[in-house]
């Protein structure tokens, strides 16, 4: 395992029987150096709920107030962030929480109205991410992005994992999610998937929601050699059981056509 493994972490598939966070731990115990993306868009909505800042989605992305931004970096940053880095420590390893500002690790801009201080991904830098990997820590990233020269974007965090794991030339990355893997038209698992029936699948409707931007990152970190999975966190040593090479999930692999 040359690269780095890029692991994204949903906040759906934190339950009883997850170990992805102990499995991380022993990742990096064994030599490989990991790399945590996570999202948290659940929290986020109880957050704005609570709070009373309204919220709306514009193609599967959620738009972004000036306001709403306060609650989204402070839940990312201040709330899931530092649990998920609490909870590696508690499991024996070593985190330092990060998000894209840190460094300008995520360079981004705004590009649509419609979303607000909602960002797309124009750069990243790993200078910040490798001295870290190779002190034996593990990153693990609030997918928040820096527009020059100092306004915090929201970005989508699987678009993050994807760019982050092109960057550090990631050897695998893994989408943990809350199902088993990318289904077919009838709900059958697709256990291996090419880009060829990807566009397959998103013409006819099969790829849709937020699948497409996971579909979409896991491609482009397969561009410059990695292996990518979509596989369900929820389930016991799932993320173990993928880079020990067990037939997990859904991979993606060779080159995006």
């Amino acid at each position: 395992m040359s690269g780095p493994v890029v692991v994204k972490i949903g906040g759906s598939t934190l339950g009883a029987q997850d170990t992805s966070l102990a499995d991380v731990v022993a990742l990096q115990r064994a030599g490989a150096r990991p790399i945590i993306v996570h999202g948290g868009g659940a929290l986020i909505t109880q957050w704005l709920e609570r709070m009373g800042v309204g919220s709306q989605f514009v193609d599967g992305l959620r738009s972004t107030s000036a306001e709403a931004l306060d609650v989204v970096v402070g839940v990312l940053r201040g709330v899931v962030n530092a649990q998920l880095v609490a909870e590696i420590g508690a499991l024996g390893g070593t985190a330092v929480g990060l998000c894209g500002v840190d460094g300008g690790m995520v360079r981004a801009e705004r590009y649509d109205a419609r979303l607000g201080y909602v960002g797309r991904i124009t750069g990243v830098d790993t200078a910040l991410l490798l001295p870290l990997l190779d002190a034996g820590t593990i990153p693990v990233i609030a997918p928040i992005g820096l527009e020059a020269p100092a306004q915090a974007l929201n970005i989508n965090a699987d678009t993050v994992a994807g760019e982050i794991a092109r960057a550090v030339r990631a050897s695998r990355l893994v989408f943990l999610t809350d199902v088993e893997g990318l289904l077919d038209e009838r709900g059958r698992l697709i256990p291996v998937l090419d880009a060829r029936r990807a566009e397959a699948l998103r013409r006819e409707g099969t790829l849709s929601g937020g699948m497409i931007p996971k579909v979409d990152a896991c491609f482009r970190a397969v561009e410059l050699g990695a292996v990518a999975y979509m596989a369900d966190g929820r389930q016991t040593a799932t993320l173990r059981r993928i880079v020990t090479g067990d037939p997990v999930g859904t991979r993606m692999e060779g080159p995006a056509t």
